[in-house]
């Protein structure tokens, strides 16, 4: 009964959160019911305006800016008003040094800015790209006259320390990223020619590089995406090559160069997002203020950003920054950030109207929702025979009551899902085709029907003993265990207890396995872990850009050995080793069946790669799809699509709601990067003195 109550309030209360459906009035975050943003750079502005308070001994914005700044171009801004700051809390279990979350709201560093919900592809530090006619060879032209925080000219130069001098020289443990290898996987050539032009050569068609350049965030150390730019004239005094009495180990884990190279954590580090750091405590958070020198302007020429610093309070506990969020001490939350979930909607409204806050609701763009995979590349021999046959994993997707929590954790929003990639990929809009390769794939195995499911693994063997449990083909009991990192948030925890509680109905036992987070990578990757929970399954714009999912190319996704064998490729290692166990190998690694589904998958995906036609790249990937329905499901989720929880303070303006956003949202993949996608920087408080130290 209390259950019950329980789903009709949440179901309530998220009917009483703002879409977006309306014009807001004067408290709510948006003044616009405009949707989208435009897809061609807008014309500068004939006169610029800049934040009053700024010292008067800077240069005058027409100087701090670049000859064509960027222009923000979505349609839902209006002119705002300076001043002002924002608080916010960010979830880390580590301190602020290692939070990453925050980082998630600044896009300055990147070449390309994603548009749309990454439907589009506009320019960010570069102001135009080109590619000649297959794609083997790309021009970048870098913005004249952008500027560091500190006033100094960023250049191609900048680029290239962090090329030439970190990734080519594998130094601060940077390797090569996606967009630097060629569709056979070898290293690019990155040139400068003059300081605003940068070249990416490869060996064969790349068609995928900005789709890959443009993901992520970059700058500062890497942790949220490829670095790709630093501001050499500042880091250069702490590199060996160029700097005096610089220790032995500047480029270790947490060393000289991480540190100072981290502007996250570092007020002298320049900048080129609309905030540099005034102050950082490990323990307490990090307090950023404006740059002077941003490069971003409205289309009424005010220089970005509105608000005068931003305050990010580190909490360890996700439970305390929910009482924050009801307290009112939270300006803005992103609650995907936040382990706020659709569960905690009700509490959030019934404190809204004392916090001063709105509900907002956008699209998450997940394939799954809370998901698990079994690991296909196991150590123990049996296990790993029964998981690599589709019908057991059919028959445990058949076995999951995904309705369940469709309506105890989405409150029966979204879709039901076998589980697949996000349903915003561009290639399941191209036309029909991709609509119905989506679909498909979704409804493959989502049925609760747990006759089906007792079929399937009485037909492979694995039949009920008098206990009514399930034993191995071999007469062993069958014992599976889901592990899952230790800091999973509540919203998981109930879909791995629906999970043993469905798989027990059909005589399966398994039980929950918590991991300490900083042990889970090691023991995944070397086959020791046999089930991953705790994720879902967002994906890129263009599902071919980040593609772990839907084929399996590095460790970390559900076949991991056979994704380090494929990272190995045409390397010295991959030749080595090859009379040991593949579990103790280094890395760990095996090749993949013969004409098994990885082998078909990989040369789909290698023949994609150098394919300079989009429509045939869309066909390679609803291939590789009807491999994940004929034997799949490789990965199992629950409910696409379903919304996540914003928490805005009513007053602060410019913030999207639902119906300003090209695809209402699409908030989960950190490859999209929500909410940097959104400029925060043109975010405004309508009373800017109400919002003070």
């Amino acid at each position: 009964m209390l259950y019950g109550s329980a789903i009709i309030a949440g179901a309530a209360a998220l009917a009483g959160c703002s879409h977006g459906a309306s014009a807001p009035d004067s408290g709510a975050s948006s003044s616009s019911d405009a949707r989208g943003s435009e897809t061609k750079a807008l014309r500068k502005p004939g006169r610029y305006r800049q934040a009053p308070n700024l010292p008067a001994d800077l240069p005058p914005v027409e100087e701090r800016l670049p000859d064509n700044p960027y222009v923000v171009p979505h349609r839902w801004i209006r002119q705002g008003k300076y001043g002002g700051r924002l608080n916010m809390n960010v979830l880390s279990t580590s301190g602020a040094a290692a939070a990453s979350s925050d980082r998630e709201f600044f896009y300055g560093h990147s070449l390309l800015r994603f548009l749309n919900d990454g439907l589009d592809i506009g320019p960010g530090i570069a102001e135009s790209w080109e590619s000649n006619d297959d794609a083997s060879e790309w021009i970048f032209h870098l913005r004249k006259g952008l500027k560091w925080s500190d006033g100094h000219d960023f250049t191609s130069a900048d680029i290239m320390f962090w090329w030439d001098e970190f990734i080519l020289a594998g130094k601060m443990g940077q390797s090569v990223p996606d967009e630097a290898r060629s569709g056979r996987g070898t290293i690019a050539k990155v040139s400068a020619s003059d300081d605003h032009t940068l070249k990416i050569s490869f060996d064969a068609p790349a068609p995928l590089t900005a789709d890959r350049i443009v993901s992520w965030v970059n700058g500062g150390i890497g942790q949220n995406g490829p670095i790709w730019v630093l501001p050499s004239h500042y880091l250069k005094q702490f590199h060996p090559k160029y700097g005096k009495n610089v220790p032995k180990d500047w480029d270790t884990v947490g060393g000289l160069m991480e540190r100072k190279a981290d502007w996250h954590r570092n007020p002298d580090c320049p900048t080129l997002i609309g905030y540099r750091c005034k102050s950082f405590d490990a323990d307490k958070g990090v307090v950023l203020e404006r740059n002077p020198y941003y490069y971003a302007v409205t289309p009424d020429g005010d220089q970005l950003p509105y608000i005068d610093e931003i305050q990010f309070t580190v909490i360890a506990d996700a439970e305390a920054g929910k009482l924050q969020v009801q307290q009112g001490s939270v300006d803005f939350c992103l609650g995907y950030f936040n382990q706020i979930a659709l569960t905690d909607v009700d509490g959030l409204r019934k404190s809204s109207t004392k916090a001063g806050t709105q509900i907002r609701l956008w699209d998450s763009g997940s394939g799954t929702g809370s998901m698990f995979f079994l690991n296909y590349d196991y150590i123990d021999d049996d296990l790993r025979q029964l998981f690599r046959n589709p019908a057991f994993r059919q028959a445990i997707s058949y076995a999951f009551d995904r309705q369940v929590i469709r309506k105890s954790l989405y409150f029966n929003t979204g879709e039901l899902t076998t589980g697949t990639m996000s349903p915003k990929g561009a290639e399941f809009h191209a036309d029909t085709a991709g609509e119905t390769s989506y679909r498909t794939w979704r409804d493959s195995y989502v049925d609760h029907d747990p006759a089906k499911a007792s079929a399937l693994l009485d037909e492979i063997g694995c039949k009920r003993s008098e206990d009514g449990m399930r034993r191995l083909p071999n007469g062993k009991p069958l014992k599976l265990r889901l592990d899952y990192s230790a800091d999973e948030s509540a919203e998981h925890k109930a879909k791995d207890n629906q999970l043993v509680s469905d798989l027990k109905a059909v005589g399966i036992a398994m039980e929950l396995n918590p991991v300490p987070p900083q042990a889970y990578d090691d023991q995944w990757k070397s086959g020791k872990l046999m089930a991953h929970s705790n994720w879902e399954v967002g994906g890129a714009p263009r599902l071919l850009a980040q593609p772990q999912f839907i084929v399996p190319i590095e460790y970390t996704r559900w076949a991991p050995l056979e994704g380090q064998w494929y990272q190995q490729l045409g390397t010295k290692t991959n030749a080595t080793e090859l009379d040991v166990d593949p579990w103790q190998r280094h890395p760990p690694r095996m090749p993949p069946e013969k004409g098994g589904p990885i082998a078909r998958l990989w040369e789909l995906y290698d023949a994609s790669k150098t394919q300079p036609d989009s429509m045939k790249r869309d066909q390679a990937v609803w291939e590789m799809i009807k491999i994940h329905v004929s034997d799949g499901p490789f990965f199992m989720g629950c409910v696409a699509n379903y919304p996540q929880v914003v928490v805005v303070k009513k007053g602060l303006q410019n913030v999207p709601t639902k119906a300003n956003l090209a695809q209402g949202g699409f908030v989960n993949p950190w490859i999209h990067p929500t909410p940097a996608v959104y400029d925060p920087e043109c975010w405004f408080w309508d009373q800017p003195d109400d919002h003070g130290d």
